[in-house]
């Protein structure tokens, strides 16, 4: 499903999904909060939470501390991102004269300790090289996964596609609700998504809520390096440890590939 933004986020909080309303079914809070310089934003919700610097600079006080965090853009900087536990209150401050920030809220009883992660904290990998003629090349950036952060319900991270590049092929799904958050660069910019059986048009601020067990593999329009942030919930008794591929397309990535018929 996918989920437009018309114009540029308001200041405050903008609601996308909630746990007690509405998309329910994606078993999380998300969305995104804008703030200028001296705005604050306190959340005391007893859930685990993840705030997730787009770009802008901000001070975050919890536990009795401020910690700042500076990013000047999505594109080529990587994650500046906090994880707290749901017992521990925050107050997000603005301090640039614009700055965004991904709020994504879920419910954990686990009473890890807060972490703020950003630089070599963050794995970051180029994917994709060395096959399908380069048509999957891309920046991956990750934050958060069962094994970097085992205590977390979420798994997150940004991928950074040049443009006309693919991500998510050959074609997988799992078992976890996932949400992608697009930005473009320019922004006119678009992508478009294979979401289960169904086309999607990507455009600048939008997002799509992956349902479990749909298949999403998309591509960015020549000209334009498309941003997606991307954030699984892990279920119960069932983390997100890897994808499951569509087999009738794995042959795309073997060594020795043939992708034109002979003459």
């Amino acid at each position: 499903m996918r989920i437009t933004q018309d114009k540029d986020f308001e200041l405050g909080y903008t609601e996308i999904t909630a746990l007690d309303g509405i998309h329910s079914e994606m078993m999380m809070d998300f969305g995104v909060l804008r703030l200028n310089t001296g705005m604050e934003f306190a959340d005391d919700k007893q859930l685990e939470r993840v705030f997730v610097l787009l770009y802008g600079e901000i001070e975050v006080t919890y536990d009795g501390q401020t910690i700042k965090g500076k990013r000047e853009t999505y594109t080529n900087d990587t994650i500046w991102c906090v994880n707290l536990p749901k017992n521990v209150p925050a107050v997000i401050r603005g301090v640039a004269e614009d700055s965004q920030v991904v709020i994504v809220r879920t419910e954990n009883d686990k009473l890890f300790a807060p972490a703020v992660r950003w630089g070599d904290q963050i794995v970051e990998e180029v994917r994709g090289k060395g096959c399908m003629n380069e048509a999957g090349t891309r920046i991956v950036r990750t934050a958060q996964d069962k094994r970097l952060t085992p205590d977390s319900n979420l798994m997150f991270g940004e991928d950074m596609h040049y443009p006309g590049k693919w991500s998510g092929f050959p074609s997988h799904s799992h078992a976890q609700p996932e949400i992608y958050f697009y930005k473009f660069y320019p922004e006119n910019g678009f992508g478009l998504l294979r979401l289960g059986d169904e086309g999607v048009l990507l455009e600048h601020n939008d997002t799509v809520l992956i349902q479990p067990d749909k298949v999403h593999p998309q591509v960015a329009a020549p000209g334009y390096a498309m941003y997606y942030l991307w954030v699984i919930r892990h279920l119960d008794g069932n983390p997100y440890l890897s994808p499951d591929f569509e087999e009738q397309h794995l042959w795309v990535e073997q060594p020795g590939a043939k992708y034109w018929p002979d003459c």
